[in-house]
Order: structure tokens, then sequence, then C-alpha cells
């Protein structure tokens, strides 16, 4: 049985999940956390219910989902996993991090790369990498079809889509992802987004003013 765990982290309000299952592995999924504080929230949750940090993810690299990968990849001695598009992005943070306010950012190289139709075992539970561009070029989505839930990163919100005005942004693009990889998924699928609340993938189909196909 998988467990998903979010934390509300840094000054965009990006979630960072924790995701583990009854073995205590867990993945750190899209670490945001900007000062010393977050970062102990976040490691005083993964020892507080005795978990076993196996990888650390990024659906994508904006600046919001990659701040805690140095603290993460040092203090429980993982590899970080990308999709290789993205790793011009996860590049680019450190110059700009400054200008907004980051001044402390500590670089995290890629140790791995994910690709669509790759699997992530954790425990006995098995996760399938959608490879769901637009908002980034090299945007993933993981998906576990025996729990119908997905974290989608900053794909699909609820009622809302990932804007598509930074480098390698793409609104079509990003469109398409939605309609071809995730409006494809069972209707009961619980979306765990990047930003915001939680959603299913039927509510987003018919009420979603970007996107809806019903």
């Amino acid at each position: 049985m998988l467990s998903v765990q979010s934390f509300e982290f840094n000054p965009f309000q990006e979630n960072t999940y924790v995701v583990n299952d009854e073995t205590g592995q867990c993945l750190v999924i899209d670490p945001g956390c900007s000062d010393r504080s977050e970062e102990q929230m976040l490691q005083d949750y993964i020892r507080s219910k005795h978990l076993t940090v196996k990888e650390l993810i990024n659906t994508h690299c904006h600046i919001d989902h990659v701040l805690g990968n140095s603290f993460v990849k040092t203090a429980f001695g993982v590899k970080l996993w990308i999709h290789p598009k993205e790793e011009p992005l996860l590049k680019s943070v450190k110059a700009y991090a400054p200008n907004y306010g980051f001044y402390q950012y500590h670089e995290a190289t890629a140790d791995h790369y994910l690709k669509e139709g790759d699997t992530i075992t954790l425990g006995n539970d098995v996760l399938r990498v959608l490879f769901v561009p637009g908002h980034s070029p090299g945007h993933i989505a993981l998906y576990s079809a025996s729990h119908k839930l997905v974290i989608a990163g900053d794909v699909l919100f609820r009622q809302s889509i990932g804007r598509t005005d930074l480098p390698g942004g793409d609104y079509d693009t990003l469109i398409e992802s939605i309609h071809t990889k995730l409006f494809t998924l069972p209707d009961e699928v619980t979306v765990y987004c990047g930003h915001g609340p939680v959603t299913t993938i039927g509510y987003e189909k018919r009420n979603n003013p970007f996107c809806a196909i019903q």
C-alpha cells in the first residue's frame, strides 16, 4: 500500500512529496525545502516514520522544485533522477537563484535519467514514468496503476494547468500531454499536484477550464 505525504515548502508554496510503502522504502519527489526549518521538517518526518529513502526524483527542474536536492542527496545518501531534457534547467538554477532571494542555494547534479515507460520499484510497488512535456521540456509524472494515483508535478492542477511562459514551455504541447497521457488514465486516479490541493482525473476532465474534454 502506497502512502503519500505532502509538504508545502518555500515562498512558491510548492508541494514536496514523500511516497512510501509498507516495507519502509520511500521516494522523495521535488524537494522544495528552502531553509533549515523546512529541511528539518522533511528529515523529521522521514525519521519518525522509520523510512529509508531509496531515490530522489525531480518531475522537472524549475527552482521551486529543486531547492532541497542537495540537502536530500547529502542527508540520505541517495542519487538524483531527472529526465535528460531537464538537465539544462537544473544547471541554470544556480545562476538565477539569487534573483529570487535564495542566496544559500546549493547546486546538485543529476546522477541518473528517466524516460517514458521506465519503472521505479518501491518495495512491493511499481510506478511508471510518463513523459508529459509542455510546462518544461522534460517534465515527467509518476503513475501507480495499482493504487490509482499520479504524481503530476506542474502539468495539471485543480481547475488549472502549469504555466507555459517559462523557458522551454509550450502551451499546445502541455495540452497534448494532458489529453494523451493524463486524461487517458482512469477517472478515479488521484492527482497529486506540484502546487495546491489534490484532484482527480475525472474531475479535471469535466471541470478544468483550460483542458476539460467532457
